[in-house]
């Protein structure tokens, strides 16, 4: 049995191409002659996501995938009994340069829909979940970074971002439009989101783009990094599955 395309979302599975025996018995259409799901092969599928964006996708303190979009994928895998999951936790860069090259089967991250971003690869029309992002700033500069606007107007530095992240569209699209007042863009290397976390309260950044979920688990939780630190909205990040054929 070949590899399909498939879009998930959420817990269902989609057949978008030459649907298998497992699509059309999930759809509730009937299988071909003489085809049945137990006489299938199994069949292993790489699926890659970034693993330093607590508690949506993460690798653990025993070294395993973990994580709500995780979560999602492995009751998903449950419902295929002739595919087989294996999780691999990457960078942003890797994850989607890897689907594109065939590295990884499936991946999973918070990504913005792109026209270019639709023609390589088979995106849900529902997403599994969304997220609020902001800056986290230190607490002193509260008050100077309210928006967006503000951090652009005081010229505040921003911790690099990966050009494969949705965070770089974000800010890529502001600077368009307010190219009098635009925000520096420096393309990231890989880092663990505590390194970002210390930059800023360090001052070698003004500002961390942020998932509101992730900074309270990082910082604000009672077993967090620190108090000196707080997240001013910027607005709403879905996160979705992508698969290429």
């Amino acid at each position: 049995m070949s590899k399909k395309a498939w879009i998930i979302g959420g817990v269902a599975v989609v057949a978008v191409i030459g649907a298998t025996i497992i699509g059309r018995s999930l759809a509730g259409a009937p299988a071909k002659e003489g085809e049945t799901a137990s006489s299938a092969e199994v069949i292993t599928l790489k699926v890659a996501h970034t693993q330093n964006y607590v508690p949506y996708d993460f690798v653990n303190e025993k070294g395993e995938s973990d994580g709500y979009e995780v979560a999602v994928l492995k009751a998903v895998d449950e419902k295929l009994a002739n595919y087989k999951f294996e999780y691999t936790g990457t960078s942003d860069d890797d994850l989607l340069i890897g689907l594109e090259s065939g590295k990884y089967d499936i991946g999973t991250k918070g990504a913005w829909y792109t026209d270019e971003r639709a023609k390589k690869f088979v995106i849900p029309s529902e997403p599994v979940g969304a997220s609020i992002i902001g800056f986290t700033v230190r607490k002193e500069d509260e008050q100077k970074y309210k928006t967006i606007d503000d951090f652009a107007k005081n010229k505040g530095k921003l911790v690099p971002i990966s050009p494969q992240n949705a965070q770089w569209n974000v800010i890529t699209s502001y600077n368009e439009k307010h190219q009098d007042a635009p925000i520096e863009l420096t393309a990231a290397e890989s880092f663990k989101v505590a390194d970002a976390y210390a930059w800023v309260l360090e001052g070698r950044y003004d500002a961390f783009f942020d998932i509101k979920l992730s900074f309270e688990k990082a910082v604000t939780a009672e077993d967090g990094l620190t108090t000196n630190m707080r997240i001013n909205s910027v607005g709403s990040h879905t996160r979705v599955f992508q698969l290429i054929p």
